[in-house]
């Protein structure tokens, strides 16, 4: 089964490893932000808008930075009725 995680882009919902809530990072948690360099360096960030960030979506293989809420996307992953 697959969730949506804004704009076209859905992932695989059993390859969803973590959800980040972004809106509650602060720009003093440089965790946040090294992993995010790191991902990008490997080729594996992909950002899914341009507008502000809300949430990333951690997978197997890739790393969403995306306009959804954590929320949203938590209770995707949770309903049994995803496409």
């Amino acid at each position: 089964m697959f969730i949506h995680i804004g704009n076209d882009l859905s992932v695989l919902k059993s390859s969803v490893t973590c959800v980040v809530n972004l809106e509650t990072v602060l720009p003093s948690q440089k965790d946040v932000s090294e992993f995010l360099n790191r991902e990008d360096e490997q080729g594996r960030l992909q950002y899914v808008t341009d507008d502000i960030p809300k949430s990333l979506i951690i997978t197997d293989d890739k790393t969403y930075v995306c306009p959804l809420s954590a929320s949203l996307i938590l209770n995707r992953l949770n309903t049994p009725e995803c496409f």
